[in-house]
């Protein structure tokens, strides 16, 4: 046995080999809804990034990534609001005002 890799077949005219893909007559299959369910959170925003993810079924493999992206930074912008929202006042401290 040996561990060399055979040569390519060459053709009568000299040509390299075809690649395979026009061979096999292989063609990628069009882009096509996924089919997930997307449940509402009741959070208008929320709820309008994650319908935005419906845009990644229509497009090839390599446009997911803007789509997904996109919808990371609005979700994370949503997340960043809440902690940004003033919340109920606190309570008055025990030790003020003591002389």
């Amino acid at each position: 046995m040996s561990d060399a890799v055979p040569e390519p077949a060459v053709q009568e005219n000299g040509a390299g080999p075809e690649p395979q893909e026009a061979e096999s007559g292989y063609e990628p299959a069009a882009p096509s809804p996924l089919g997930l369910p997307r449940t509402p959170t009741g959070n208008a925003e929320v709820d309008a990034r994650l319908a935005r993810l419906a845009d990644a079924d229509h497009l090839a493999t390599d446009g997911h990534v803007e789509v997904y992206e996109d919808v990371h930074r609005g979700l994370r912008d949503a997340l960043t609001a809440l902690d940004a929202r003033p919340g109920p006042p606190a309570p008055p401290s025990p030790y003020q005002n003591r002389s």
